[in-house]
């Protein structure tokens, strides 16, 4: 099934979209996250899905606003694609290869959950950047909540998937990283997820034999094709990475995953790794972004002018006096 969540006639719904885009609206259900909290995982949501495919219609996608599929409590940000790790390290950092302790284990980091846009909202530049990037992410969506787990228990814990644009401010994130600390502002604006949430079963067919799901990926920038991949092109299957997630603490309904930005011009930045300058150059207003995955649908955002960055002073050296 395919659950979106959206805005007609100045209500927040909730609804099953039908294969002709029909949305067939699930009673008193305004938010999906509350949804998977209250249930007990897919099963649950699917049978909340077939309950709404016996109330009246809905209006057609095409006449509503689609809004993010959940507001997630937290996200993580994986990076499972060795190709992009190479060409961005190169771009950002400077520096060739992939660092030895990548491969040890499914990194992440959190991106900011009260920066989620919908399918085919604006895009805000980054308040202070001017080199702004896209990243094309596939998101496995928790469905219920679980701790310690191994990556076999991990699959009945994942409701559904959804696409992810993580955007990136690039000279943000290079400066940030220097303290070595993690991402800051950099990847602090916006976070796109939709259209909908296809739930896991959907997918299955997709499964290859060592557990991957085979989808083709593909990222436009006005009109053109910049980059294709494979998502089981991933070091790291969904499975694996939630029990990852999950070690020594909790993963909640609605938490979020992202696979990591995808190789072969999955980013801007990984291209300008590879061919040794800017190209294409960074994203600007007026730049429309379409990353399309099989079997998930398609997102579409067009980068607008931002707000200018609020003056904070740099740190102040101190005598380090003691009392």
């Amino acid at each position: 099934m395919r659950f979106a969540t959206y805005e007609h006639r100045d209500r927040r719904r909730v609804a099953v979209v039908e294969e002709d885009g029909t949305l067939r609206p699930l009673p008193g259900v305004t938010s999906l996250t509350g949804l998977l909290a209250a249930g007990g995982g897919l099963p649950e949501l699917l049978d909340a899905g077939s309950a709404a495919l016996d109330v009246p219609a809905g209006p057609h996608v095409s006449r509503v606003r689609l809004l993010p599929p959940l507001q997630p409590p937290t996200v993580r940000d994986f990076v499972t694609f060795e190709e992009h790790v190479e060409g961005v390290r190169r771009s950002v950092d400077g520096a060739a290869g992939v660092p030895e302790q990548w491969y040890a284990a499914p990194t992440f980091y959190f991106t900011n959950p009260y920066a989620v846009y919908g399918p085919y909202d604006d895009i805000p530049a980054p308040p202070g950047s001017s080199v702004l990037d896209f990243e094309l992410e596939v998101a496995a969506v928790i469905g219920k909540e679980g701790r310690d787990l191994t990556p076999g228990q991990a699959r009945a814990h994942i409701a559904g998937y959804t696409i992810l644009n993580d955007w990136s401010a690039r000279d943000l994130q290079s400066a940030e990283m220097r303290v070595g600390l993690g991402p800051c502002k950099g990847k602090d604006t916006a976070t796109t997820l939709g259209p909908y949430l296809v739930t896991a079963d959907e997918l299955e067919k997709y499964r290859d034999e060592d557990g991957f799901l085979r989808l083709g990926l593909t990222a436009s920038v006005n009109g053109e094709v910049v980059g294709e991949d494979l998502l089981s092109n991933m070091s790291w299957t969904f499975e694996e990475m939630t029990a990852y997630a999950s070690r020594g603490t909790w993963v909640r309904p609605g938490d979020v995953l992202g696979s990591g930005t995808c190789g072969n011009g999955g980013c801007l930045a990984e291209l300008w790794g590879v061919r040794g300058r800017q190209d294409p150059p960074p994203l600007g207003p007026g730049d429309t972004v379409t990353l399309t995955v099989e079997g998930l649908g398609s997102v579409s955002s067009t980068v607008v002018a931002g707000p200018d960055p609020v003056p904070v002073p740099p740190a102040r050296r101190r005598t380090r006096q003691r009392p």
